[in-house]
């Protein structure tokens, strides 16, 4: 059996033959009464089959028995993975330039290619779909580092570092991308449309939120408890960038709240932050920022707090930066390659 066959095989399991299954089973095990010694036979049988094929089908490339495999064992995954240089989807390449090791960290060098159009650019972002799969315990990251306009590559580079200071060598390495960000914009300037002397001291606040997250600032000794936060209004809501819409400013227990809403986050990744700078030239970052979801959990409020009473607010001026992206594209690569020592080139 070809992998292809294998992998439709396991691919095209319907969900309702699934069912079926089980009922018919759960069925004939009340009418039938099998001896404990035939169960736990079959139950053993059965582990022994699943042992067996999984390895056999991750070794074929079949990347859902691979996923299945690297969950349990990943040491085994990995020695299984085929080796993949490059790969290719949608018109899009994906290669392996090269890896250098140093004792317990490595470095290795990804370039993505756009061969048929101009979706991959000097802002090029992996948007966190990536994944790093590798056999030990380790720390891994990866970024941006290079973009050449004639050729539409951009280059990344991986760095992983394994715990326990021990040497890196041997081993092979899974790196697969699902989707990616470009033409990404950037706004760093004044937030003119609004006048920090005439904040609303008694805004319209919301207590029921579907929270997302949260972020403070290293200068907070202990985590603050925020119950209160602005309701986004379309009276005074604006927008300075495409993507991001500022939809309440007032003063809730004595300190301001700023909110912006970011459109589409899955297929964005838009966000951004608020600063005070007063004449001297003297910049204040936000306390805390707290973020949840609308009603569709597909964009997402940001509410920036900052410890700023009404009496000294018309000490500053609002300023802004925002990152926002309008192409996001969608593919499937995967690349396995072997950690060898080799000379550092770049």
């Amino acid at each position: 059996m070809k992998r292809e066959d294998i992998s439709n095989a396991v691919g095209n399991i319907s969900t309702r033959h699934i069912q079926e299954a089980e009922s018919y089973a759960s069925q004939n095990i009340a009418r039938k009464r099998f001896p404990a010694k035939k169960i736990v036979a079959l139950v053993a049988s059965l582990a022994v089959c699943f042992t067996l094929a999984v390895p056999a089908m991750a070794a074929a490339d079949v990347q859902v028995a691979y996923e299945i495999l690297y969950a349990v064992s990943p040491k085994i995954a990995q020695e299984l993975k085929p080796v993949r240089m490059s790969c290719e989807d949608d018109g899009i390449k994906m290669e392996v330039i090269s890896a250098y090791i140093n004792g317990d960290k490595a470095e290795i060098y990804i370039s993505m290619q756009d061969m048929t159009d101009d979706r991959i650019d000097e802002t090029t972002d992996l948007f966190d779909s990536y994944s790093i799969n590798r056999p030990f315990s380790s720390s891994g990251t990866c970024e941006r580092i290079r973009y050449e306009e004639e050729t539409n590559t951009a280059t990344f580079l991986i760095s992983i570092t394994q715990w326990g200071q021990k040497e890196i060598g041997g081993d092979k390495i899974t790196f697969t991308v699902d989707k990616f960000l470009s033409n990404k914009q950037e706004y760093h300037d004044k937030i003119p449309q609004i006048d920090l002397s005439t904040v609303n001291l008694s805004p319209q606040t919301q207590t029921d939120v579907d929270l997302r997250g949260w972020s403070f600032s290293g200068d907070i000794s202990e985590e603050p408890e925020y119950t209160h936060y602005l309701t986004a209004t379309s009276e005074g809501s604006f927008s300075s960038v495409n993507g991001v819409i500022v939809t309440g400013v007032g003063f809730i227990d004595g300190k301001l709240h700023i909110q912006a809403y970011y459109e589409n986050i899955h297929e964005t990744d838009n966000h951004g932050y608020f600063h005070l700078v007063n004449a001297d030239g003297d910049e204040i970052s936000s306390e805390a920022s707290v973020s949840f979801w609308d009603s569709e959990r597909s964009g997402s409020y940001e509410e920036y707090i900052f410890d700023v009473s009404p009496h000294e607010i018309n000490d500053y001026t609002l300023y802004g930066d925002f990152y926002t992206c309008n192409s996001l594209t969608n593919g499937d690569w995967q690349v396995t390659f072997p950690l060898e020592y080799e000379e550092k080139n770049r």
